[in-house]
């Protein structure tokens, strides 16, 4: 396979599992993945972009597949929403190597960040609260997915060897 079709099917599988996942989530537990205080599971996929570069478009692919397909969405949602994932997703793949004892906290944090910024500003033009408060609630959402499953993710693609051989890292 080229590297052209590996990075194309890479992004794709990345965008699918990630809707799909948001979208079990949101089945399972209703809410949990929307709304001001919401915890996606499916964020911890983006350390998948400190593995390949592929996860970058993949991640927004699917946080937009997701927003669009999700009945309760709104539509500044598709663009805000996708385009924090997107910031968060390159940010991570740009401080890959920036770690502290092997630990990259500097893009794990990129998530909170961005999300926090666009979809806080997002969340107060639709349901109020106050800018700074829903950027603190996506922020802690945003950083307790990816420092605690994203961390076990993380480390179960490095020690295992993993990432090498699903991404040819």
């Amino acid at each position: 396979m080229n590297k052209r079709t590996r990075y194309i099917v890479q992004a794709a599988v990345i965008a699918a599992l990630y809707a799909v996942l948001t979208h079990l989530q949101n089945l399972i537990l209703p809410g949990s993945a929307t709304w001001m205080i919401q915890m996606r599971l499916s964020e911890a996929l983006c350390v998948l972009a400190f593995f390949t570069p592929a996860a970058v478009p993949g991640l927004a692919l699917g946080c937009l597949v997701f927003n669009i397909t999700f009945a309760a969405a709104l539509p500044l949602d598709f663009l805000i929403g996708s385009l924090a994932t997107l910031l968060a997703a390159q940010g991570m793949w740009m401080t890959r190597n920036l770690c502290v004892k092997g630990y990259p906290l500097a893009g794990m944090l990129m998530p909170a960040l961005s999300n926090a910024v666009l979809v806080g500003w997002e969340l107060a033009v639709y349901i109020g609260g106050g800018f700074w408060l829903n950027a603190l609630y996506v922020a802690i959402g945003e950083a307790a997915v990816l420092l605690v499953p994203g961390s076990v993710l993380y480390f179960a693609l490095k020690k295992r060897h993993l990432a090498g051989k699903l991404f040819n890292a």
